[in-house]
């Protein structure tokens, strides 16, 4: 299940990134630091 959810996390931000990029915005950095504030909410709490 646990690998379910990241391969469904993951296939999301290859999306919205490669979307990101297609469309021509720059909000790869916007949710790069969001993305990396999730990964330290998340290592702080396991």
């Amino acid at each position: 299940m646990t690998n379910r959810i990241a391969f469904g996390l993951a296939l999301f931000l290859a999306v919205l990134l490669a979307l990101n990029f297609a469309l021509g915005l720059e909000w790869h950095i916007f949710w790069g630091r969001k993305f990396l504030e999730l990964v330290r909410l998340l290592a702080f709490w396991r």
